[in-house]
């Protein structure tokens, strides 16, 4: 059988892309129908094109759903995540669902999705998933896969799955599984089993077979173990211990083999400080001593013991000891160096250790690249203190199963799954009209009842509970106020919900008078932890609208809400305080409507040809295949090494930004040493994919991401290494970045300003436009969008801009950084309302959101996509990563380590499958076809009785109906 030379296959990436040098860690709805075109219809993703074809049946694709196996090792087995995780090889592939319809003569069931390969041009070209990390030699599996057909052919073609074996040596050899024979309009169940005698550097499944000019359609695939205790205690190929641990003599129990002093000394003892300080387990432990740096620490190197794409998880006993030293952060890390000689260090867990306990520190990691070294270290305590380990487990990290959607549940464990209560205050006598009964003052502070307040709900409440019962203007006067944290306080224990997000609203006032801006602080008390639930900087000048959000997730045993902030002495006036649970989906209908209005257009298809009239009621077929609206993501160079992270990134998103690698600490740590190599690297990789970038960021204004090297330079020095900066950076990459943030949270820090001037800042704009005028200039920051950070109002960051225009700065786009916790859409919005008076552009440029649940993360990410998406001032978004490790917040990823879709990354594209149009209909009596659909890129399909002719076209941004010829 002929092969396919090693470039077809997509190991390019793995062999192109193989350096690394990154830190690990950094920071179902219709479209109604709008035409006027009688039997035209426009619809979404779960609309056939086509109903011409009526969906049957298939037992043996039933089968192959439903049969309960051992956990199936093939990823995104049923194409639900679209090709995530699957590679076309040397030839095309894409996947089919009701929405977009299927190959005729084929049915599925109308949720299924099949995979269709076509454009083969030899038969052993199918598609492909690498399984290396999955598989370990002596184990039997099973291959069970449910295949078709389609195209120009007469009777049985057959379907092949096969095993590509790739070899240290470089060699490769091809491992038969299973062969079934196959016809047109019918699903075959293919079926066999296989077993590695040795373990290849690479293991490739793939299916093949039919031939040339025949698709391959792929319903799903099951690779499993069937003995389900063989595969549940198989270790992975590089764990060397019968417990899986990579750790040679993790408890010191051989003395110190295997382990090294990093910078210092290592000993053993059986007790330090007269006994005081004996091993949480075993006899010995370890210390790290006369350490002089605070990365000095014992370390074990574990090179050829890990594998690539794998995730680790860690975890260690440890404690400090000496210099009168009672805590420190102790971290664990990990070095590595590349084949050529790059270095990387991946911190992996961190922990606050003390002289009085041993404390267990746990952590994970992923390699992505092929190292040829690895060391794992401790580190962190200042110098003279001593790191204590008792004892260290590496391992490959067990498979955390789904998590389940969250009941509604009462923090005291009753279910309530009919009646969220949406839009229902559980703050008790909130209007006061029974005094100030329900409530009590928190601390030695007096409360009582005034009149004077306004009648009127908060704007962003009114937005999501829409007509309401005026207030009734009464307000809680809190005088006498010693602390801060004094204030008015209810218990609200009994009436909250787990995992429903709360909207918080209310008015706040202070005394006209009072001595400059004061916080004031709707703040939860849930057990021992402040939760925030809005905040808000205001003056004496009357009433003010304060608003947040908050979610629990775990059950408290008490949850206070109070008001609290002005300074002592300063008197504190509430009123119409509001806490209610939010009906999401009823503010997703509304955005629905808006997205229908700002990011659609009517379209109108003129079809000419040698004889016009023939075209009357000829069938034509109208898809979306891409959104112009900018999805973008945050990448680290050392996710390129990763083919997997490639893969869904280029097929997923259009935009990118680099992590680190711009950013001048990561460009020239050291004076004069500038370190350009990763950034361009990941500017290829996005060139070649077609993905435009944005350039984060020029300057840092917050003192604790500034080198020290830079903090020791004079005012002149420092004046003319940031002109330098500029001039490097932007005449290096002038027109390659089409958006650069400026000087990154200017609400946040002022180091440069400080040391400079207040000049200094609007001549960054100045300077960099000069030297890239092409590029956007954008300001930066956070908790814009949420509520929750007074440092932050859309008010300050609109007054931030205007004043640098006033300076003369070219401001060209506002950035919403976007780290937000259970977010609210009418907060959202508010927000952007208000910063759209600027008439600038408005982009999300680190977006993440954060649940242990994924599920509940999934709803969080619905709720900014859908507010972005239905604002017509936002023009891009940018999520701050999406594959777990590669995030600045845990619990924030779409893609777990291993590259498995989980439910957060299922929506995101499920939305950006909504946000496509689909249409068919008939060509009218004047030779045309309407209908309404996203911007974007389209093909239109003419079928007529003797041929189909297909065309692309393209939907930009207007109000006006866009009138498209199309010579047939």
């Amino acid at each position: 059988m002929a092969r396919v030379c090693s470039l077809c296959f997509t190991g390019l990436f793995f062999k192109a892309f193989r350096k690394q040098s990154n830190t690990q860690r950094s920071r179902e709805s219709m479209e109604k129908a709008s035409t006027s075109n009688v039997g035209n219809v426009v619809h979404s993703e779960k609309k056939k094109w086509d109903t011409d074809f009526e969906a049957e049946e298939i037992k043996s694709t039933s089968a192959v759903r439903n049969t309960t196996l051992p956990t199936n090792i093939i990823v995104n087995h049923d194409f639900s995540g679209g090709l995530h995780s699957w590679h076309p090889n040397c030839c095309d592939a894409s996947v089919a669902s009701a929405e977009s319809g299927y190959p005729e003569g084929i049915s599925l069931k109308s949720s299924s999705r099949c995979a269709i390969i076509t454009n083969r041009k030899e038969c052993w070209q199918g598609v492909e998933q690498d399984i290396t990390s999955k598989v370990s030699p002596g184990t039997t599996y099973t291959v069970s896969a449910c295949v078709g057909i389609s195209g120009p052919l007469q009777g049985f073609e057959n379907v092949q799955a096969t095993l590509k074996l790739v070899y240290g040596d470089s060699s490769t050899s091809y491992l038969f599984i299973a062969r079934t024979s196959v016809s047109k309009e019918r699903w075959e169940k293919l079926e066999g089993t296989f077993s590695l005698p040795n373990m290849p550097q690479r293991v490739v499944f793939y299916l093949e077979g039919p031939s040339p000019g025949v698709d391959l359609l792929i319903e799903s695939v099951v690779v499993c173990c069937p003995c389900r205790r063989e595969c549940d205690g198989m270790s992975t190929p590089s764990a060397s211990a019968g417990d899986g641990n990579i750790i040679l003599n993790p408890n010191f129990e051989d003395g110190l083999n295997n382990w090294s002093g990093r910078g210092c000394k290592i000993v053993t003892h059986d007790s330090m400080g007269d006994g005081k300080v004996i091993p949480l387990s075993g006899k010995v432990f370890a210390a790290a001593t006369e350490r002089t740096q605070s990365w000095n620490g014992i370390q074990q190197d574990i090179t050829g013991r890990v594998n690539r794409k794998l995730a680790y998880e860690v975890t260690a006993a440890v404690r400090i000891f000496g210099n009168n030293v009672t805590t420190a952060d102790v971290r664990a890390t990990l070095w590595v160096q590349t084949p050529d000689y790059r270095e990387q260090y991946i911190g992996i867990a961190n922990m606050q250790a003390t002289d009085k306990d041993w404390v267990q520190m746990q952590g994970k990691f992923l390699l992505n690249g092929s190292p040829s070294k690895v060391v794992i270290y401790l580190e962190g305590p200042p110098a003279g203190t001593d790191i204590l380990l008792n004892n260290l487990i590496l391992k490959h990290a067990a498979k955390i199963p789904p998590s389940s959607p969250p009941d509604i549940e009462f923090l005291d464990g009753q279910v309530n799954l009919l009646n969220p209560a949406f839009g229902v205050n559980i703050i008790a006598n909130s209007n006061l009209t029974d005094g100030t009964n329900g409530w009590f003052p928190l601390g030695n502070c007096t409360l009582t009842v005034a009149t004077g307040a306004p009648h009127i709900l908060p704007p962003m409440a009114r937005d999501s509970l829409g007509p309401h019962v005026p207030l009734s203007g009464r307000y809680i006067l809190v005088t006498k106020r010693t602390q801060n944290w004094m204030g008015p306080a209810q218990m609200i224990t009994e009436k909250l919900k787990l995992f429903l997000t709360y909207q918080v609203s209310a008015w706040v006032r202070i005394p006209f008078g009072s001595s400059g801006p004061q916080n004031v602080n709707v703040a939860l008390g849930v057990d021992s932890q402040w939760v925030n639930g809005g905040q808000v900087e205001i003056n004496g000048d009357g009433w003010h609208e304060i608003g947040g959000s908050f979610r629990i997730e775990k059950a408290a045993a008490k949850v206070m809400v109070y008001i609290q902030g002005p300074a002592a002495g300063v008197d504190l006036m509430l009123a119409g305080l509001q806490i209610f649970p939010v009906d999401r989906q009823a503010r997703f209908r509304h955005l629905k409507r808006q997205t229908d209005k700002i990011r659609k257009r009517d379209v109108v298809l003129k079809f000419s040809g040698s004889n016009p009239s023939s075209l009357f009621g000829t069938l034509v077929k109208v898809k979306q295949t891409e959104n112009n609206f900018p999805f973008g993501s945050c990448i680290m160079r050392t996710n390129i090494d990763n083919e997997d992270f490639v893969d869904f990134f280029t097929k997923h998103f259009n935009w990118a930004v680099f992590g680190n690698e711009l950013k001048w600490y990561w460009t020239e740590s050291q004076q004069g040493n500038l370190n350009y190599k990763d950034a361009d690297e990941l500017l290829n990789m996005c060139n070649t994919h077609n993905i435009e970038t944005r350039g984060h960021c020029i300057f840092w204004e917050v003192e604790n991401t500034v080198q020290s090297w830079i903090k020791a330079l004079n005012k002149t020095d420092l004046n003319t290494a940031v002109q330098n900066r500029l001039t490097s950076l932007l005449t290096r990459y002038k027109g390659k970045f089409k958006h650069y943030d400026v000087n990154n949270e200017m609400l946040h820090g002022s180091f440069y300003q400080d040391r400079l001037g207040k000049d200094i800042r609007a001549n960054m704009f100045k300077k960099a436009n000069e030297l890239d005028p092409n590029a956007l200039l954008f300001v930066n920051d956070y908790h814009i969008e949420d509520g929750c950070d007074p440092r932050s109002s859309p008010e300050k960051y609109i007054q931030q801009v205007l004043d640098l225009q006033e300076q003369g700065a070219p401001v060209g786009g506002v950035g919403i950084q976007g780290h937000i916790d259970s977010p609210v859409g009418p907060i959202v919005c508010s927000a952007l309302d208000k910063l759209s008076i600027l008439g600038l552009p408005i982009w999300f440029t680190e977006l993440d959101v954060s649940s242990v649940n994924e599920h509940v993360r999934a709803d969080d990410l619905e709720v900014i996509l859908r507010e972005v998406f239905a604002h017509p001032a936002v023009e891009g978004v940018m999520l701050w990563g999406f594959w777990e490790l590669f995030m600045s917040r845990d619990n924030s990823h779409l893609v777990n380590a291993e590259g498995e879709l989980n439910g957060a990354g299922k929506r995101y594209l499920d939305l950006k499958q909504e946000w496509l149009t689909y249409a068919h209909g008939h060509v009218d009596e004047e030779g045309g076809f309407e209908f309404r659909g996203f911007q974007g890129k389209y093909e239109v399909q003419i079928v007529t009785l003797s041929k189909k002719v297909s065309k692309t076209f393209i939907v930009d941004k207007g109000e006006e109906p866009l009138v498209i010829s199309i010579d047939l």
